[in-house]
Formats: C-alpha cells, structure tokens, sequence
C-alpha cells in the first residue's frame, strides 16, 4: 500500500505491548513505520486515561500531528478512545477516526476504511467482550520483554476509570503465555516481565490463581521473570513461599497501596487494611535478600484530611521500602470518587505528592546503600549510541551503567560486585 504510519503509545506496559502489536500488523500488511508527522498519512495514538494529565497530553499530540501535517489522517485508538463517551470536556476536532481497545488488536480489518477516509467509529462495550484476545509479540522492541497475561479488572475502586476502558477480567491461557515465553526464550530473551490490567486477578474465571500459572513458567526456558503490579491481597503464604524457592524469580515486588490510612482506604474500595499493607511489606523484607519493595500512593484523595494523610505518610516511613511512585489525586469523570464531598485542593495535593517524593528519595537511596557491596546477577539491555554506555539492571531493580568499547554485552548476564559502579539507580 507504500503507506507510513506513525505510533505513539501512552500510559502502562500493557499498552505498551499493544502498541507493539498494531505496528506489527500494519508492517505486516505492507505500512512503513516513521517517527516524524510530516512524513506519515496515519498519526496512531494509542491512549491512556488513568489521569486528567494524560488526558490532556492526548489532546496535545492529536493537534500536534495535524499543525505539523494537515493531511495526515489521526486514529484514536486506547483508553481514551474506549470511554469516549464518558470524556465529556475532551476536544475531538482532530481525530479522523477511532477504535476501541479490542478493536486496536484487530487494526488490519479498519486500516482500509481510515485511509479511505471513511469515518470509522467502532467500539465494542468492553463488558460484553469475554475472551482475551492474544496475539504472539513475534520482534518485541525490548531487551526484557513484557507478556501480557490477562486484560481487565473485576475491581472497582472509587478513583478508577480503567474497568470502562478495559472491562472485566480476562485470562490469556497457559498454552499461550508458556508458547510465548518460549517463543521469546528461543529467540534469545534472558528475562520477561509478566503484565496485564490485574494480574493478581489471572485465572479466575478457571479457578485457578496465579501462582498455578506462575509453576507452569518455571518450567519454561526462560532464564528469569518478574511481575508488575500486584494487590495486597493476592500475595498469599503459599505464594511467597512458592517465590522464595524459585531460581527464576526477579524479587521486585510493586505494590498497589495507594494509600497507608484505613479512613482513606475505606473510601477507594481497597479491600485491605493498613496493617494488613504494613504486615506484607515488612514479611516480604525478611523473606528476599534486599527485595525492591515499590508502591504506589495517591495524594489528595477525596475527605483525606491532613491527620489522614500523616498516618499514612507515618506509616510508609516505618517501612523498607525501595520506591514510592506518588501522585496527586485526579478526578476521573463517572467514578464514584468524582461525586465525594470535601475534594481536596489542587496545592494541598502538590504539596503532599512532594512530600512524599523526598520521601521516595531517601528510601530508595537507603536502598541503594544497602546494596553497595554486595554481588548481584545484571542484565545488560541496551548501548548508547552517543556515549557507548550500556545500561544493566538486576534481579532486584538496580540499574547500573556500563562504557563498554570492545564488547558486545547487550542481553548478556554477568555477576558483578556492585562497589564496581560509582552510581546505582
């Protein structure tokens, strides 16, 4: 068709690999991917929607693309895309077209009708889609690849918008994950990061849970694993003793707390005390040798008063934590949080998110101290082109950085002393 494409994916690993998969087929069929509007009929934005920001980032490209080329033909595709209707405020004066998140994963059967400049709006209710719609990542851009394990979320939290984006739960199967982590691991991959929507939420549907997944993968070929974002809840005795023994297991743990007060908990729909958070955290420090221990909080939430927000703030400080992924409360329009009394302030949302960023600061630097001298298993991703340094990481998230010359060490693994590095990330 000697048509160019253009693709930019906001927003989480899963979108990531999406992404990955709409460029995949578009190159398949015959498109040619370039990185500047000027030179592409199709602008593709593949979108987030977990906070006003992105929203607004959204909107930005959209007419970016078209100040830079009037011609080119922009395709909404993504979160925003699937709650389109729910974005009341957001301006669409430069969107051609529009597909929803499981129409994207099929773009092949629609990239006619858009470059026809047919107008082509097609968005399942994501609530009547109850299959998971798997699709083998063949040549992912990656070092450490992630594999998608599931889509959706049975949750719902207060703050949250994502199950109308992404419906509910949706299990890919065993045969297909093990198939593509061998396919990857055949093809020269040390690592894979398993991700999704709700991960701690795969197999419920089967009545399985992960960790029945998690025994089929270390059968697999693939050298070593680590997981994204798990709810409290979901790591279980069994489950971290199951992780302990592994061999292949990167102990990297990213907690999704959002918050250490139960007043507040209470009002987000988190089925989970503070003491049941604190209790985890410290049970998964004693179990690992120096696990990364990051979080996620939400600042400002609705009727958090400041006592709330100390107990909260008192109570991450305890903890070993390796990493505080903190940001201000947003408002996502339809969500139950959105219709709460006693919204917080905008200043007092930034002035608790800096908080707790020093917060973030001294904790991960308290983490890299511990580690200073001890020897640890890295993975070598990718070089510089401008300064011949490679960047490395470990089985506990430390990011190192190497000048090599000679040497070709991408997706090599070596056991290094970490004194040997003037700086750790």
């Amino acid at each position: 068709m000697n048509k160019k494409f253009v693709i930019k994916t906001l927003g989480c690993k899963t979108n990531a690999i999406e992404g990955q998969i709409i460029a995949n087929q578009l190159v398949e069929i015959g498109f040619q991917e370039v990185d500047k509007y000027k030179d592409a009929d199709v602008f593709i934005l593949n979108s987030c929607s977990v906070t006003s920001h992105t929203d607004s980032q959204c909107a930005y490209l959209l007419h970016r693309a078209k100040r830079e080329n009037p011609l080119i033909k922009c395709l909404l595709t993504g979160c925003v895309a699937q709650t389109i209707d729910l974005h009341k405020n957001f301006d669409t004066k430069d969107i051609d077209f529009i597909l929803g998140n499981n129409e994207k994963l099929e773009i092949e059967k629609y990239i006619n009708e858009i470059c026809c400049n047919k107008q082509t709006k097609k968005i399942a209710n994501i609530f009547d889609v109850k299959e998971f719609n798997y699709k083998l990542i063949k040549n992912p851009y990656q070092t450490r690849p992630a594999v998608k394990i599931q889509e959706g979320c049975n949750n719902r939290c207060s703050y949250c918008i994502i199950p109308y984006a992404r419906g509910n739960s949706r299990s890919n199967s065993v045969e297909n994950i093990v198939s593509q982590i061998e396919f990857l691991a055949c093809n020269g991959t040390k690592e894979v990061v398993l991700t999704g929507t709700h991960i701690g939420q795969w197999g419920a549907e089967w009545g399985l849970n992960l960790m029945n997944l998690l025994q089929e993968i270390e059968k697999t070929n693939i050298f070593r694993y680590r997981l994204g974002s798990l709810y409290i809840n979901e790591l279980n005795n069994d489950m971290i003793e199951f992780l302990k023994k592994s061999t292949k297991f990167c102990p990297h743990f990213h907690l999704s707390l959002q918050s250490l007060c139960d007043k507040t908990l209470k009002n987000m729909n988190r089925h989970y005390s503070a003491k049941e958070a604190i209790q985890l955290v410290k049970t998964l420090y004693k179990t690992f040798d120096e696990p990364f221990l990051g979080c996620d909080i939400i600042a400002g939430f609705p009727d958090e008063q400041d006592k709330d927000f100390q107990i909260s703030y008192a109570n991450l400080k305890s903890l070993p934590l390796s990493y505080i992924h903190a940001f201000p409360y947003s408002s996502r329009e339809n969500t139950a949080a959105s219709k709460m009394k006693n919204q917080v302030q905008d200043s007092i949302k930034t002035r608790r998110t800096q908080m707790l960023n020093k917060l973030c600061e001294i904790k991960h630097k308290e983490f890299l101290n511990r580690n200073k001298n001890k020897n640890h298993e890295i993975l070598f991703e990718r070089k510089s082109l401008k300064t011949g340094i490679y960047s490395a990481i470990s089985r506990n998230y430390i990011k190192v950085f190497v000048k090599s010359e000679k040497d070709d060490l991408r997706n090599t693994i070596k056991i290094v002393n970490m004194m040997e590095f003037d700086r750790l990330y």
